[in-house]
């Protein structure tokens, strides 16, 4: 197994820290084994730790507005802090995490964490960049969630377990339960089941958790994504998307009797 300072240099924000810096975190930092179901923190606790996440899948939830229930935040995968701002400020946590797949963490001391900026103010250069990327994926949800339909959302989550960014094909399997991956999706069960038929016409194969991608390129266009120009050129579009026709034609068939998703 690597070693913890090899681990850390893979994660955001450890990346950019200087060799002896990352030695002290990696000398008091605990690799820690954490089974599916296992609560890591929960909300309003004050973080006794930095939790990087190496293996596995962990969920983040919050009250949901009846407080019957918790709202899924974020499905965090490998090479990821946990909520690295509460640990920085020494706030209490604003939501709770539990592991949905059988992890491997890094844990790390918080006041080891705080006295290390505090010795070398650089440090938190490094740490604000990580911050900023927990930042940008959950700003890049929120926006998905107002202006992508559910099959759109879904589509880019399986784009991001594609592994190798050059394929065009991949098979995988999903890290975490349909119900789950519906709570975070923003919509039902019986949705999430109508978004896979929906994107069978852009060949997205499933059985049962088992995911297989036909066409990758196809699929990155009608998520939306970013692509390359000779991908563009390929594909003989513009601006890196389908016809709006195409795509509007795609959301009136999967809204059609069934109830509007958040």
């Amino acid at each position: 197994m690597p070693s913890i300072k090899a681990m850390l240099r893979m994660v955001p924000g450890f990346e950019e820290l200087e060799g002896p810096v990352l030695e002290q975190m990696a000398s008091v930092g605990e690799i820690v084994e954490a089974p599916q179901g296992e609560i890591l923190f929960c909300k309003g606790t004050m973080p006794e730790a930095l939790h990087v996440l190496l293996e596995g899948r962990v969920c983040l939830t919050g009250p949901a507005v009846n407080d019957s229930a918790s709202a899924v935040i974020d499905i965090v995968g490998p090479n990821a802090s946990l909520v690295l701002a509460n640990v920085l400020a020494g706030d209490p946590y604003q939501m709770s995490a539990e592991v949905v797949a059988n992890a491997t963490i890094i844990s790390i001391p918080a006041v080891s964490v705080r006295a290390a900026i505090t010795a070398q103010p650089a440090i938190a250069l490094a740490m604000i960049r990580a911050m900023s990327a927990e930042f940008g994926a959950m700003t890049r949800q929120v926006a998905d969630l107002k202006v992508c339909i559910v099959v759109q959302r879904l589509a880019s989550y399986l784009l991001n377990l594609v592994s190798d960014p050059t394929a065009n094909q991949a098979e995988f399997k999903l890290p975490v339960n349909k119900g789950l991956l519906a709570s975070w999706l923003g919509c039902r069960a019986e949705n999430l089941s109508r978004a896979f038929v929906g994107l069978r016409a852009y060949g997205v194969e499933t059985h049962g958790s088992r995911v297989k991608l036909h066409d990758v390129p196809q699929l990155r266009v009608y998520a939306g994504a970013v692509l390359s120009d000779s991908d563009v050129v390929s594909q003989g579009v513009t601006a890196g998307r389908l016809p709006i026709e195409r795509i509007l034609g795609d959301a009136f068939r999967l809204r059609t009797n069934r109830p509007r998703e958040s």
